[in-house]
């Protein structure tokens, strides 16, 4: 695995309100990726599962969640940059477990990194942040590092594929790429490792249910 600057990648200006919005180098202020599929997406499951375990202990395991999200990302970012990284506390610890086991069972796949925390657009549409880009099997592909509490099904993960769609779509915009693929590289608490690799007609069908999402996001706030 080797760290290659293929493309000059470039930040985005990050704008944190009600809705989280990246400024573009054109002028426009657009909604991230992740804001839109959480403004688009059916909630009443959530809804459930809040009055089930109570409201307080339900934003103590979303905290949890995003904590130990945040941690194992800079674990993994370090890792690639070559630099050290610890934190002892509690969720520092269980943070470094996970990254550590992503790192040794899903990013020995990755042939060549081009770009790490690289913040994408699509003009008119969406921005985001992927967490990599680069050759994943020999083949360009976006990179998603996940987090969770307890391992996936397919078929609960398919935001995080879409997300992977459209950054490919931004990328390819941008920079005149092919990209068609991606992976989530994914561990739980109990240090279950999964990959969720998106290609061929998925990868189109997960491109066109993002773009119906972000048809319906717009008509939401018209």
């Amino acid at each position: 695995m080797q760290i290659v600057e293929k493309f000059l990648y470039k930040k985005l200006q990050q704008q944190n309100g009600k809705t989280r919005t990246y400024l573009t180098p054109e002028g426009e202020s657009l909604p991230s990726v992740t804001t839109i599929l959480s403004k688009t997406k059916d909630k009443s499951g959530i809804r459930q599962w809040r009055q089930k375990v109570g409201e307080q202990a339900a934003d103590k395991i979303m905290n949890e969640a995003s904590q130990i999200g945040t941690a194992l990302h800079l674990y993994i970012e370090r890792h690639v940059k070559g630099k050290g990284y610890k934190d002892i506390s509690e969720i520092g610890v269980q943070a470094e477990k996970m990254a550590q086991k992503i790192i040794d069972e899903g990013m020995k796949d990755i042939d060549e990194i081009w770009g790490s925390e690289v913040h994408l657009y699509m003009p008119g549409k969406y921005a985001g942040t992927s967490d990599m880009i680069g050759l994943y099997k020999g083949r360009p592909a976006i990179i998603d590092f996940k987090q969770t509490n307890k391992p996936k099904k397919r078929e609960w993960v398919q935001d995080y594929l879409m997300q992977l769609a459209a950054y490919a779509q931004a990328h390819n915009k941008l920079f005149n790429t092919e990209i068609d693929q991606g992976v989530v590289l994914m561990c739980s608490r109990d240090l279950t490792f999964q990959r969720f690799e998106l290609n061929g007609e998925n990868f189109n069908r997960a491109s066109d249910a993002f773009m119906k999402k972000v048809d319906l996001y717009f008509q939401s706030i018209l």
